[in-house]
């Protein structure tokens, strides 16, 4: 028997499970990989393509590295080359500190490996270390690709700084890809060359504990820098963000102390995160179609044959977005290397959509190559399959600056809105653009999965069971096969951010005899104010294009998450064999139906948990930042030790708020996998698609007010109005939804559906060992638990106080965390631990009218970007605030 649903009054169903009834089990740890010499290709042994693929992944590396070495030694002037160093110094800081917060996490799932795989499975104490090991492996790769890409962005933002002096945008744009491409490049060869050395070296018959021992460090490392980084980077943002309207002050002004911090949060979040979850994305995936062929197809040579064939086209994607890079590079250089204006958007897109074909193009070869000889012409649907993903991932940037580009009509109604209805108006505008933005991205999400599935029902089935399943894994497959291009746009972002920032820090301008010096010793004439306007220009379109990364990463996530979903069907159904199982997969069965109501409750928790982290912390940064700020004329720039103190306040609000974010998934997760297999299938499908169109709705709708706020500073120059207020509101309630809550749902997914394997066959083994009233008392004790975080993440979060009388009213530190996770009930419910500074904000910020702005009129900027005649009302006056 397994587990029942008495308290609604459903009767228990019953099914065999592998390896047996009764049996406990192991889940993917008891995979055993098929020979891979079985597997020929023209005479050629499977092994020799892997071993040629692991060659590419070096080749990759030293590319990434290489390219490393060259960023470092552009040149960068030392008042620029300062800040971007402190600005190293202050992020290695906060990894050092997740580092040993990642350690801590790592030790808590260690011990729930152990008490799972020694004590209730029995695995030998061999093979639970290498599920602990590899895992250690998976979470130490996720945390050595977030340093590497922060500092690979710390050695280009003040280079791409410098190099707007000469007032030639060529450079301003190439620098950014360049280190976007290393970070992507290294990210994707180093993931892949591990699980080759898994598939290639290690024994067939620990293959499996490898797989998934890597996953789940890899997703523990990614939930915890995607959270983390999330909520440390929208602190920092808002906090220096509304210094803008409270004190008129320029968005990067030195004398700000949060300025330093907002720095450190572009690559703790738009760097850090990302880094992180492509890494668990790519891996985790992969992890999930070798599940997939193993469980499902019965011929172990076809077996051998489609997991070569799977590693073979991903090295051969990664040659093929080095030769779209090379071709875009060359096609750039040679338009725009002179060039006294450009459309930084265009390259961007043009990188896309090269690589999209290119990709295409190999997929087809590969395939036909490795799987040509099978029957009904096998190789070409399962190319054109992989194909719809590879579509996707160059269709969904598209769409997205639809509703956040610059230049889209959703962004200028946004500012068109806030010119009359200040950020009410703005705020609204930009959440219709995030609401349509998911109807028109999940339509083409479900054309594309649509068409694979049709192509899955023409006569796959003779080859494997579930081959639409099977299909929705390489959809997600395809979406990756762009991965070193889809990282590297999305990394353009946080270098483009920073640079703007560098160049205001260094107050370079104001530096006796620089002028002469910038010649003398560089050959430059700066060009001051053209640099200004080009690196603010460029900025918006890095957060297009890190706009067009996130839909990509969530989509590959709910896709994915339905090949590893299909792992724990085909386990509680006797691999589809078992017809009363399978009937339970139905909205007759009620337990399914309830998880699917029960998943859209976490999902809706969560964004509102992650918001109220960044609520809280920011409240606290603001507080912090106005009482020390100096803004008197002797005053140059904040000291060093503020800006470190706001740096401090981020991590530790961004430690609190992902502590009680991953103990809640954590526990829920465990609860409602004992609850019922069925209500725990029910539920991981309700997050998948409730968190996928949540994360559409917020990303986008970020995105349109981030970037409608850069329209009134690039193309109005309109900064310091209330016109450009407005924007500032709506941009710090945007920050939160597209780099907090909607980028972490990608690792939450997945997290959830790889631990809730293990706890879902657990549940059902000790269920079958007569143990369904112990079942169901965890389930409830857990459930308890995960409620109580749940409790935890506002109550525990919430703003406390409101003055300096009451100062020490409020929550301790999260220093307390990292001395271990059996603090964190102290953690959580207070202590006596040093309180944080805090004044209180003294007053709501007065909202003026905007009668006095008159009616916008397009300025035309020097890089070309500009809002065209009749997208706005134009005024006579309107002249009288462009210098405003």
């Amino acid at each position: 028997m397994f587990v029942g649903f008495p308290l609604f009054g459903f009767s228990p169903a019953t099914t065999d499970v592998s390896p047996t009834a009764g049996e406990m089990g192991g889940g993917e740890a008891n995979l055993i990989l098929p020979d891979l010499s079985l597997a020929s290709i023209h005479g050629i042994a499977g092994t020799t393509l892997l071993l040629l693929g692991m060659l590419v992944c070096v080749a990759g590396l030293i590319f990434g590295f290489l390219t490393f070495v060259r960023l470092r030694s552009l040149p960068v002037h030392k008042s620029m080359l300062e800040v971007a160093e402190l600005i190293y110094s202050t992020c290695k800081a906060y990894l050092v500190k997740q580092g040993k917060f990642l350690l801590l996490l790592w030790v808590f799932i260690t011990v729930i490996i152990f008490i799972y795989y020694k004590l209730l499975v029995g695995f030998t104490w061999g093979k639970v270390a290498i599920v602990i090991g590899f895992s250690l492996l998976g979470m130490g790769g996720s945390f050595a690709v977030a340093w590497f890409g922060i500092r690979v962005n710390t050695f280009a933002n003040a280079r791409t700084a410098f190099a707007s002096l000469k007032g030639r945008p060529y450079p301003v744009h190439v620098i950014p890809l360049q280190a976007g491409m290393s970070i992507g490049t290294v990210l994707i060869s180093l993931e892949l060359l591990m699980m080759l050395v898994i598939l290639v070296f290690l024994p067939a018959d620990v293959a499996g504990a490898c797989f998934i021992g890597f996953a789940i460090g890899e997703s523990l490392g990614a939930s915890a820098l995607r959270i983390a980084g999330g909520i440390f980077t929208k602190i920092a943002d808002i906090g220096a963000d509304l210094m803008k309207i409270v004190f008129k002050i320029d968005e990067d002004d030195p004398r700000n102390p949060g300025v330093i911090a907002d720095c450190t949060g572009d690559n703790a979040g738009d760097s850090v995160g990302p880094s992180a979850d492509g890494f668990e994305t790519y891996g985790v995936t992969g992890v999930a179609l070798v599940t997939f062929v193993i469980l499902a197809v019965p011929d172990p040579s076809l077996q051998a044959l489609i997991l070569v064939w799977i590693f073979t086209v991903r090295a051969a994607m990664i040659i093929g977005a080095a030769l779209a890079y090379a071709i875009n590079a060359a096609w750039v250089r040679g338009k725009y290397r002179e060039a006294p204006r450009m459309n930084f958007e265009t390259p961007l897109t043009s990188l896309v959509w090269i690589t999209s074909l290119m990709c295409i193009v190999l997929i087809y070869a590969v395939t036909w190559f490795v799987m040509g000889d099978q029957p009904d012409l096998l190789w070409a649907k399962l190319a054109t399959i992989i194909t719809c993903g590879t579509l996707a991932g160059a269709l969904i940037p598209e769409l997205v600056k639809v509703f956040t580009s610059t230049k889209s009509h959703f962004v200028r109604e946004t500012v068109k809105s806030s010119r009359e209805g200040g950020s009410s108006l703005n705020i609204l505008s930009g959440m219709v653009a995030g609401n349509m933005s998911g109807y028109w991205l999940g339509m083409t999400i479900v054309g594309l999965m649509g068409i694979a599935f049709l192509i899955s029902t023409m006569g796959l089935d003779q080859f494997m069971a579930a081959p639409a399943v099977f299909a929705f894994g390489l959809v997600a497959f395809g979406f990756l096969g762009m991965g070193p291009v889809t990282i590297a746009v999305d990394s353009y972002g946080p270098v483009t951010d920073n640079a703007q920032s560098v160049y205001e820090l260094s107050r370079i301008e104001a530096v006796p005899g620089i002028e002469g010096e910038l010649m003398q010793e560089y050959s430059v004439n700066p060009i001051w104010d053209k640099a200004k306007l080009m690196l603010e220009d460029n900025d918006g379109a890095g957060n297009t294009f890190k706009a067009t990364a996130k839909p990509v990463l969530i989509g590959t996530a709910v896709v994915g998450a339905t090949t590893m979903i299909f792992s724990i069907i085909m386990s509680l159904t006797n691999a589809l064999q078992n017809q009363e199982a399978v009937a339970q997969l139905s909205l007759l069965h009620a337990p399914f139906l309830l998880g699917l109501i029960t998943g859209g409750a976490v999902i809706y928790w969560f964004s509102g948990a992650s918001i109220q982290a960044v609520t809280t912390g920011a409240n606290r940064a603001v507080a912090f930042i106005k009482d020390n700020i100096h803004l008197d004329e002797s005053s140059e720039r904040a000291s060093e030790s503020d800006s470190r103190r706001v740096v401090e306040i981020c991590t530790q609000y961004a430690q609190q708020g992902m502590l009680l974010i991953f103990l809640a998934v954590f526990f829920a997760t465990l609860s409602f996998a004992f609850v019922e297999p069925y209500f725990f299938i029910g539920y991981l499908i309700s997050i998948a698609i409730f968190g996928l169109y949540q994360a559409i709705f917020m990303a986008n709708a970020g995105g349109a007010w981030d970037n409608a706020k850069k329209v009134v500073e690039v193309d109005l120059h309109m900064k310091g109005t209330e016109l450009h207020d407005a924007t500032i509101v709506g941009d710090t309630v945007g920050d939160p939804f597209k780099d907090t809550s909607s980028v972490a749902l990608n690792p939450i997914i997945k997290f959830t559906t790889l631990f809730g394997l293990l706890a879902v066959e657990l549940a059902v083994s000790l269920t079958n060992q007569g143990q369904a009233r112990l079942v169901h008392i965890l389930a409830g004790v857990l459930f308890v638990a995960s409620v109580y975080f749940v409790w935890a993440s506002f109550y525990r979060m919430r703003i406390r106080g409101a003055s300096k009388d009451s100062m020490n009213d409020h929550e301790p530190p999260v220093d307390t965390a990292i001395r271990g996770i059996r603090n964190v009930k102290s953690l959580v419910i207070g202590s006596s631990s040093p309180t944080l500074p805090y004044s209180g904000v003294d007053a709501p910020i007065d909202a003026s009218t905007l009668d006095a702005i008159p009616d916008l009129e397009p300025v035309e900027a020097d890089s070309g970007s500009s809002i065209s005649e009749g997208e706005t009302e134009t005024s006579s006056n309107a002249s009288e605030s462009k210098g405003a």
